[in-house]
């Protein structure tokens, strides 16, 4: 559970957004997305694969 504190004169904007930051971090959300339907575990993999592939490629080119 997320605990959100208010401080002395700090608006409830301010303290909504330090919540949204605090639970951003969490991955709730990414879970949830990750979860809302199966995936092979092969195709999982393959996808991690195409994507440091990827990633390499783009580090590669930045450094040129």
């Amino acid at each position: 559970m997320i605990i959100v504190q208010i401080k002395d004169n700090e608006s409830v904007d301010r303290a909504l957004k330090r919540f949204k930051k605090k639970f951003e971090r969490t991955g709730v959300l990414k879970e949830l997305r990750r979860r809302t339907f199966f995936q092979k575990p092969s195709i999982t993999k393959r996808k991690q694969k195409e994507k440091a592939v990827y990633k390499q490629t783009m580090y590669a080119t930045d450094n040129y």
